[in-house]
């Protein structure tokens, strides 16, 4: 593997942390378990692994971002996660907080990326 790649998969590792965590709350407005979540995820482009996920929702839930239930109707219970209602200010917040980053990345790409062509 190239010095550059090795760089760009420990860069991409800590990019992903974050999108994850906003992506996640993107899909919990109504109540999922967390293999729906993966799939979900999934479909939309966002790949994530159970053992990333599950760490992930329990420590939501532990900030008191989300709220769980568990449903012991099915077969094989199930424990649900939902925004709870100051995990629904917080996405607002990190969503209105993400598209004012990008913005500004995008500028400063727009004014420097003409430059890095990847050919060096």
């Amino acid at each position: 593997m190239s010095n550059a790649q090795e760089h760009m998969d420990k860069l991409m590792q800590e990019l992903r942390r974050g999108t994850i965590t906003i992506g996640v709350l993107s899909q919990l407005s109504e109540p999922q378990y967390g293999y729906s979540l993966v799939t979900t995820l999934s479909e939309k482009g966002i790949q994530v692994e159970p053992g990333t996920l599950y760490p992930l929702l329990r420590r939501l839930e532990k900030q008191g971002l989300l709220e769980s239930k568990w449903d012991t109707n099915e077969s094989r219970p199930r424990k649900y996660y939902l925004l709870s209602k100051t995990g629904h200010d917080v996405f607002g917040l990190l969503i209105a907080e993400w598209k004012s980053m990008a913005q500004s990345l995008d500028q400063l790409i727009g004014e420097e990326g003409s430059d890095h062509s990847g050919n060096d």
